[in-house]
C-alpha cells in the first residue's frame, strides 16, 4: 500500500495575490491526492475571517486590530501594485474575464476537497481574534500541531 502525501503551507501573507497562490497550490496538490494542511498565521488570518461583523467582545486594541485589518479573503489588498485599492478591483476584473477562480472560491473549493484549514489559536489571542468571526469547518490548533503535520510532510510551504 503506498502512503499518501502530504503538503503543509503556512499562510502568513495577508496579501490577496499570495493568499490565492497558496490556495491554488492547496487545491493542486489535493486534487493529486495529498493530505493538505493551510496553517493561517498572523495576516493570513484575515483570508478566514467572516466578511460580516460578528458580535464579540474586545478590549481595545483588540477592537482596533479587528477594525483595521480587512474583514474576509474578499477585502485582501495587493503585495505590489495595490495602488490605493485599485490593484484588487483590476486583478479582479482579470480574474474574470478569464473564467479563473477567486480568492473565495478557491476557499470553497478547498473545504470541498477536504483540506485542513487551520487558525493559529497563538496569533488568534495575540489580536484579539474569536472563533466566531472565523469561516465554518476551521480547525483550531497551535503551533505544536502545525510542527507534527509539517515533520513528516512531503511538501512544505511558507508564503
Amino acid at each position: 500500500m503506498e502512503e499518501r502525501k502530504t503538503t503543509n503551507i503556512i499562510l502568513f501573507s495577508g496579501d490577496y495575490d499570495k493568499a490565492m497562490a497558496a490556495y491554488i497550490i492547496a487545491n493542486g496538490a489535493a486534487a493529486y491526492d495529498h493530505e493538505v494542511t493551510i496553517f493561517h498565521t498572523f495576516w493570513g488570518l484575515n483570508a478566514l475571517r467572516k466578511d460580516n461583523p460578528q458580535a464579540v467582545k474586545k478590549g481595545f486594541l483588540e477592537g482596533m486590530f479587528a477594525k483595521m485589518m480587512p474583514r474576509g479573503a474578499d477585502k485582501l489588498g495587493l503585495s505590489t501594485m495595490n495602488m490605493a485599492g485599485m490593484g484588487p478591483k483590476m486583478i479582479k476584473h482579470v480574474i474574470g474575464k478569464h473564467n479563473a477562480m477567486t480568492l473565495p472560491q478557491l476557499i470553497d473549493m478547498a473545504k470541498e476537497q477536504e483540506i485542513n484549514l487551520v487558525a493559529c489559536t497563538m496569533t488568534m489571542d495575540l489580536l484579539g481574534l474569536k472563533e466566531e468571526e472565523l469561516l465554518e469547518d476551521v480547525a483550531f490548533a497551535g503551533v505544536a500541531t502545525y510542527l507534527a503535520d509539517a515533520e513528516d510532510g512531503n511538501v512544505n510551504l511558507f508564503i
